[in-house]
């Protein structure tokens, strides 16, 4: 996870060269994150479901893309930092409990009911 650490002290180095740690609580943060991922679903907002991928792989679609996706990385990790949260710590955990809690053989290819 050091390329998480590594992106996290550039953003504070960045964040602090413009003094711009004032306008990071996490409700601005949250407020400005999710603005990127709404400028993120407008770019496949009426792509068929089914083209989506393929048309993001190259082109303008994939440069616009890209860049929102780093504006979403850059205010989560952001976020993680000004909350004292280690995301990768907190992903692997994540990522142990849903193991367990959808087990690969009894959800192949299945979608898990959120009921």
């Amino acid at each position: 996870m050091s390329d998480l650490i590594e992106l996290r002290d550039r953003i504070r180095v960045f964040t602090e060269e413009r003094d711009w740690g004032q306008f990071h609580d996490p409700k601005s943060l949250i407020l400005a994150l999710v603005g990127e991922v709404g400028e993120l679903a407008e770019l496949f907002q009426w792509l068929p479901a089914d083209a989506a991928a393929d048309r993001a792989r190259e082109g303008h679609l994939h440069d616009r893309a890209a860049e929102e996706l780093a504006d979403v990385l850059i205010y989560l990790v952001r976020l993680a930092d000004v909350l004292d949260i280690d995301l990768g710590q907190a992903s692997l955990r994540k990522l142990r409990g849903s193991s367990t809690r959808f087990p690969a053989d009894q959800f192949q290819g299945q979608a898990p009911d959120k009921t």
